[in-house]
């Protein structure tokens, strides 16, 4: 694996992933500079070596590669656009990798503004991202990800140039489309088991253990056995935008996706629940029939 020789990487939004990214950045050697919205989850990578900045043009002051992790569209406009943000004081010289799981049209907007833009689909948890372990789809030009590749080959095992830019999103899209829906339909059968007067621990195991069960499926099994979504892997509230997101895509392709407009549902109804900040599995407390009523 080829390792980068640049400068300082400046990673902006340090939830799960953006905070997996930076440690395996500074596990390998490379200088790197940090900022969140939220300061205290900055304090344990200042401990292990990073750069702490108040704002994300301090952050990408003398970087050579700025990595965006943020949550959705809104707060990647902030980052870049807003005071003191990557373009406050004008184009950023660096290349710039998109993390955060946008709408491809957002993506393809920032090229306008800076030279070299990826976009970088993730497939991988926190774990994942700290060890390297990630698979990165790549969307941009050939010669922003020829720049990139040692980045790249740093943070992930397998490193894919999909083509034009958008493409990482729009494979994030239907990697996170799959995974919304086999998550519900592993909730959909607890919860009808649990209605059927079935032992809902035991049904959940037969099915992890069943050919019908994909590796997602059986590691969120263990989650709804126990009926435990705080620390979650990955917030119902991002399944949800990202779900929308994929429906949208879908619309202005003229497709119909029943299962996926069905998901995206069930993930607003959950998120209106106060179900957002929990674990997406926590979309089985979406499908339990309300207090007092028979449905």
């Amino acid at each position: 694996m080829t390792r980068t020789s640049q400068g300082p990487v400046a990673v902006l939004g340090l939830g799960a992933m953006g905070a997996g990214l930076a440690r395996r950045l500074l596990d390998q050697g490379i200088p790197v500079r940090v900022w969140n919205r939220t300061a205290e989850r900055t304090a344990p990578l200042a401990e292990a070596g990073a750069h702490v900045a108040a704002h994300p043009a301090e952050a990408v002051e003398g970087t050579t590669a700025a990595l965006c992790a943020v949550a959705d569209g809104e707060a990647l406009g902030t980052v870049l656009r807003g005071p003191d943000g990557v373009l406050s004081e004008g184009p950023y010289p660096g290349i710039l990798l998109c993390a955060s799981t946008v709408a491809p049209e957002e993506v393809v907007q920032i090229a306008g503004e800076v030279p070299a833009v990826l976009d970088m689909g993730m497939l991988g948890n926190r774990d994942h991202a700290r060890g390297g372990e990630l698979r990165l789809f790549v969307g941009g030009t050939e010669e922003a990800f020829a720049a990139a590749r040692p980045l790249l080959e740093t943070l992930g095992k397998e490193v894919v140039h999909l083509g034009a830019l958008g493409s990482g999103m729009r494979m994030k899209l239907l990697l996170n489309l799959l995974m919304g829906i086999e998550v519900q339909a592993l909730a959909e059968a607890a919860e009808l088991a649990d209605a059927c007067g079935l032992e809902r621990e035991l049904v959940l195991k037969t099915i992890a253990g069943s050919g019908f069960a994909s590796p997602v499926m059986a590691f969120k099994s263990r989650r709804l056995a126990a009926d435990r979504f705080n620390e979650p892997d990955f917030r119902l509230r991002l399944m949800a935008k990202d779900l929308m997101l994929a429906t949208k895509q879908a619309a202005a392709a003229g497709l119909s996706l029943p299962l996926a407009t069905a998901a995206a549902e069930t993930h607003a109804r959950a998120t209106e629940q106060g179900l957002g900040d929990q674990d997406c599995a926590a979309v089985t407390r979406a499908l339990r029939p309300k207090p007092g009523t028979d449905t």
